[in-house]
């Protein structure tokens, strides 16, 4: 299957529909965002292989058709969407529809030529891997735009197009990330487990996945002192110190913190349960690193019984 190397196709992809375009050309075609839809989509595309396909990384929307497109055989780039969008405005394209946003990524990937995506693999190690390249992007991000603040003119352009660069990698990495946990069926299923607790995220529940494979295999105090979220004792003699979290996985912890963050407000066992420990007189970081161990031990529970959460019924305890 020979691709023609001066045909570029933009997919502009929403929760019903895929609009496609290509570089150069006005005529937009329309697919349903569903199996159907998708077969005919691969089957249309596979006729004449373009040499690139671009799509915008959507929150999962665009996973379905990346992966059948992959198996194809058809080279495919997740894009950022903020870059596309500030490319759009470079060109002087201020509308947005879904038609015009496909025929811009079109010429987006004509103009960039972003790398495609490499083939996925679905083993631990591989997402391992992606979660710890993703931190590093991450890292970057924040250092070149901590100096941007203090950088000249000069430098700053360079400094600009990096973290254009490093934001276009990321989106890269997290939809090979997805589609990784999405083609194994032990990772799948681990990851719908933990995405069914309310604050926990695709993100969080990939690091979970990758930095912390012990979950569900050991018991609740002592997965708590492996991630580094169980009180440790400072008492000598008569004396009795404050209780401090210590070692553990940094990583995990910090992802756990976020997850926490979002559910002591959205999710109703972790709201009560932070909620009591204020109103008996802890300060706040002591009550939400007690409700980072209590979301940790709801999550080890959860996994060891292969069970979605039910908020009313199950505390994890």
């Amino acid at each position: 299957m020979q691709a023609k190397k001066d045909r570029i196709v933009g997919i502009d992809v929403s929760k019903r529909f895929l609009d496609v375009a290509e570089a150069g050309s006005d005529q937009v075609g329309r697919w349903s965002n569903d199996e159907a839809g998708i077969a005919g989509l691969v089957a249309a595309l596979t006729e004449e292989p373009p040499a690139l396909v671009v799509l915008e990384a959507t929150g999962g929307y665009e996973l379905a058709a990346v992966q059948a497109m992959q198996q194809a055989e058809l080279a495919v780039a997740v894009v950022n969407p903020r870059q596309a969008r500030d490319f759009a405005r470079a060109i002087g394209q201020l509308a947005k529809t879904d038609a015009i946003d496909a025929r811009v990524l079109a010429s987006f990937g004509a103009a960039l030529r972003p790398t495609p995506l490499p083939p996925i693999d679905a083993s631990q190690a591989a997402v391992s891997e992606l979660v710890t390249r993703r931190r590093q992007i991450i890292d970057m991000l924040v250092a070149e735009r901590n100096r941007r603040e203090h950088a000249g003119p000069a430098a700053r352009r360079w400094i600009e197009e990096h973290v254009l660069v490093l934001k276009s990698q990321l989106a890269q990495v997290d939809a090979v990330l997805a589609l990784a946990v999405e083609n194994s069926t032990e990772l799948h299923r681990r990851h719908q487990v933990l995405t069914s607790v309310k604050g926990v995220g695709a993100l969080t529940a990939a690091v979970l996945l990758a930095e912390l494979p012990e979950l569900g295999s050991i018991g609740h105090k002592q997965i708590a002192a492996l991630v580094g979220v169980a009180p440790m004792n400072h008492d000598s003699g008569q004396h009795r110190g404050q209780r401090h979290i210590a070692g553990g996985r940094q990583s995990v912890r910090c992802a756990l913190y976020m997850a926490t963050l979002v559910g002591v407000r959205f999710n109703p066992t972790l709201h009560a349960f932070y909620h009591r420990l204020r109103l008996a007189g802890k300060r706040p970081k002591v009550a939400l690193v007690a409700a980072m161990r209590k979301l940790l031990i709801i999550l080890n529970a959860l996994v060891r019984d292969d069970v979605l959460w039910q908020p009313l019924t199950q505390d994890g305890c």
